[in-house]
């Protein structure tokens, strides 16, 4: 290691034992801005449970996606903070045996599997919508979460047979609590405490999809469910039992949790700038309710739209990672066995990138502009390198025909004086639902 590598600057300050953690949970994107305008792209912060090293700018980020050295991992970087539950999952995995499992899980997602996720996605979001009943206050984020499990039901455990709704609700409810862990304060399964709710919830999800693993061993179904438990390599080897489970889920966290502020986040927009609104309701109204992948791959504003909203609200807007070797970032020493975490939100507002950064303006990503190629890493939603999202073509096929079909059975309005409430106990969430006017448009066919 080169002699003029520093030692990285420590902010001090913050809540006894809990250090930054309330800061981040109030308002991340300002301790982001703060830490780096006082510390530079890499320093230290006390969170949770110990000091930690912070990685702010898509150049200082960059350096643990890439991870060309493999000093960074991410197993025991999540594990301190979700990997009691979300054990093993594809996340948590690393070198070789993620490797392996990615390799593997690819099949899941190749271009015929995603045709067949999506025309199975057109009808179950067309009977969820129709259920949905308007309202001048109409709370979007936990209707859109709910529409997004029931999809996840359909798309990724093969149907709504699997448990009834009241299971449901319970498994969506352990899926929630799961995720909040993130930040609890106490780290041990007290009654009360999250991290004794989603342990709990823990358990009961392992019973749920290992209750039905057998049947989708046997079943030879096109849901995902029923695909990775049928997955074999060249030399035949397929995944456990106690695989598949762990993967199934993580993937359903993923898929449903991310989507959901996704769509969320579109429709906030969207009903607070009305010609783009229409805009996309135009390119929306020559499809019918139940598009083909290659047709939503083609709604070209609807693009734009979607990754101006994954740039203003990045559904993971950090990540997480330990050091298993001493190493540097930028000329800092990161040493090993370290805590990191790897600020990709932060990249998405800075005016060093985009201008206006705190202006929703679709048109920086079209074509004669393309503002996100100015820096490799200066948007990354779904994280980069070998870790990168592994369904984010499935992702953004489902929230494009969410909100394709939102468009054609609904207009809606965001009102001028209303102001973001979005709560980071753990993804980000509107903490007063996103409510939106939401009305009915006439339709004379669902065709």
């Amino acid at each position: 290691m080169s002699q003029t590598v520093r030692p990285a600057p420590y902010r001090r300050g913050g809540a006894p034992f809990l250090g930054a953690t309330l800061a981040y949970i109030r308002d991340p994107l300002r301790l982001m801005r703060e830490q780096y305008d006082a510390y530079g792209p890499v320093s230290e912060l006390e969170f949770v449970g110990g000091r930690a090293t912070v990685l702010l700018g898509p150049d200082a980020c960059a350096a643990a996606l890439q991870n060309k050295d493999k000093a960074f991992v991410n197993g025991p970087g999540w594990g301190e903070i979700v990997g009691p539950f979300f054990h093993r999952g594809l996340m948590l995995l690393d070198f070789e045996e993620h490797h392996r499992h990615r390799m593997l899980m690819q099949q899941a997602f190749t271009r015929p599997r995603l045709e067949s996720y999506v025309s199975a996605l057109g009808p179950a979001v067309a009977t969820g919508l129709d259920a949905w009943e308007p309202r001048p206050d109409f709370r979007v984020y936990p209707a859109l979460k709910s529409l997004t499990l029931d999809l996840a039901t359909q798309v990724f455990m093969g149907g709504a047979e699997l448990a009834s709704p009241d299971e449901l609700q319970r498994v969506n409810r352990a899926f929630v609590a799961c995720v909040q862990a993130a930040t609890g304060f106490v780290r041990r399964p007290l009654p009360g405490t999250r991290w004794g709710r989603a342990m709990r919830g823990r358990r009961l999800l392992e019973e749920f999809f290992g209750r039905h693993l057998a049947a989708k061993r046997e079943g030879g179904g096109d849901d995902l469910f029923s695909v990775l438990a049928s997955l074999r390599d060249d030399e035949g080897e397929g995944l456990s039992d106690s695989d598949v489970v762990n993967h199934m889920i993580f993937l359903l966290m993923a898929a449903h949790d991310t989507s959901t502020i996704t769509v969320t986040t579109m429709m906030r927009q969207l009903g607070a700038h009305p010609r783009w609104r229409e805009r996309l309701r135009d390119e929306a109204a020559s499809l019918s309710d139940s598009p083909t992948l290659d047709e939503l791959d083609a709604l070209e504003s609807f693009d734009l739209v979607m990754k101006e909203c994954l740039r203003l609200v990045p559904p993971v807007p950090v990540v997480a990672r330990r050091s298993v070797k001493e190493t540097e970032v930028l000329g800092v020493r990161i040493p090993a066995d370290q805590p990191v975490a790897v600020m990709l939100h932060l990249g998405h507002h800075m005016s060093e990138y985009w201008p206006q950064p705190e202006v929703f303006d679709p048109m920086r990503f079209a074509s004669h502009r393309r503002e996100d190629k100015v820096h490799r890493h200066a948007w990354e939603p779904f994280g980069g390198g070998v870790h990168k999202c592994l369904g984010m073509a499935f992702a953004g096929s489902e929230v494009k025909l969410i909100v394709h079909q939102l468009l054609r059975r609904f207009d809606w309005t965001v009102d001028a004086a209303y102001r973001d409430r979005l709560n980071y106990h753990s993804l980000p969430f509107p903490s007063d639902g996103q409510p939106v006017a939401l009305r009915r448009l006439e339709r004379t066919t669902h065709s």
